[in-house]
């Protein structure tokens, strides 16, 4: 459970229960895909039990599970039956199909294949905590996480969300622990690393089960070469992998929260383990990058005022309008 994390500050203003939450997911339960369906996603029991609850409570803290499903469509086996289709016109009819005939094909094709492709299934952890205001989402995609940010906002009235934001960027607080070997209080560096070069060449070293601290790391850092990856762990109970873009990969928990764990399973001990440690781990790495930035707004903003739009790449999060400028005889133009 959470092998990534995508954290994102939730709102203070938001004072929703868990009945809420469970009756706005109700609305967008996971269905497998019909026959000429492309994709599907939607929310699944976090328990595994069918008809189960689909937001649940360990310990106040807040479980949901995502589940997505999509048809596994080779191109090269569309592109066949799309040159079989157009063969035939060609054989029938003497001529060639022209372009938006072909895209008619593709889409006909398409509908042909659907029902016999094989489905994939993916899931994904969610995590609400209710007091600290912390939404987690268990992935390393951005696109992913965009999906069921998006599905919770329209699902949950006044509810809005802003990635989390540092006062000093997780690339040079790295580059900073590399090159003075001295990483934060609580934390240690491990034995992986990847830097970039930020010109055109584009160049880039990777460490992998290697020391770091080593004067040819202090080097590559000091000329240009900045880092994209960084392996750590945190009160020699969580390792894990801090990407430049404050994305929290490969998530492991050491012997020593095991043992204390015991032989127990289940549900919610996974649960507890988890979220137990990580509620710890989140504060202590955010003061480790000097503390929240730009995220504020989702602490000081009216919770009905936020929204999230979903452009491209990642979530943008900021008012709804924009506010009314109360002096413009003092404006800078």
């Amino acid at each position: 459970m959470f092998k990534n994390m995508i954290v994102y500050r939730m709102a203070a203003q938001w004072e929703g229960s868990l009945e809420q939450v469970e009756e706005a997911l109700q609305k967008t339960p996971f269905m497998p895909c019909g026959a000429t369906q492309e994709k599907s996603a939607g929310w699944v029991p976090p328990r595994g039990e069918a008809h189960g609850l689909l937001a649940e409570s360990v310990g106040g803290q807040w479980i949901l599970r995502f589940m997505s499903e999509s048809k596994m469509l080779p191109a090269s086996v569309l592109n066949r039956k799309v040159q079989e289709k157009a063969d035939a016109i060609e054989k029938e009819f003497g001529r060639k199909p022209g372009k938006k005939e072909k895209r008619d094909l593709k889409d006909e094709a398409k509908l042909d294949l659907l029902p016999m492709a094989f489905t994939k299934q993916s899931s994904m952890w969610v995590w609400i905590d209710p007091q600290a205001k912390f939404l987690v989402l268990d992935t390393g995609a951005q696109g992913k996480a965009d999906e069921v940010v998006t599905l919770l906002v329209e699902g949950l009235k006044g509810f809005g969300v802003a990635l989390l934001d540092t006062q000093t960027s997780a690339q040079a607080a790295m580059a900073h622990w590399l090159i003075s070997r001295e990483p934060p209080a609580g934390f240690s560096i491990d034995r992986e690393c990847e830097l970039k070069a930020a010109d055109e060449s584009k160049a880039v070293v990777r460490y992998a089960r290697h020391a770091l601290d080593i004067d040819e790391v202090k080097q590559h850092v000091e000329q240009g070469k900045l880092p994209t990856k960084l392996a750590m762990t945190w009160d020699d109970r969580v390792s894990f992998v801090l990407a430049d873009s404050l994305q929290i990969k490969k998530i492991g928990f050491t012997d020593t929260v095991l043992d204390q764990a015991g032989d127990e399973g289940g549900f919610d001990t996974d649960v507890a383990i988890a979220t137990g440690e990580l509620s710890k781990f989140i504060p202590d790495l955010i003061e480790a990058l000097g503390g929240e930035g730009r995220t504020e707004i989702g602490q000081s903003a009216p919770a009905e005022t936020l929204a999230v739009r979903v452009a491209g790449k990642g979530a943008v999060t900021g008012p709804a309008s924009a506010p009314e400028d109360s002096n413009p005889d003092e404006a800078p133009f």
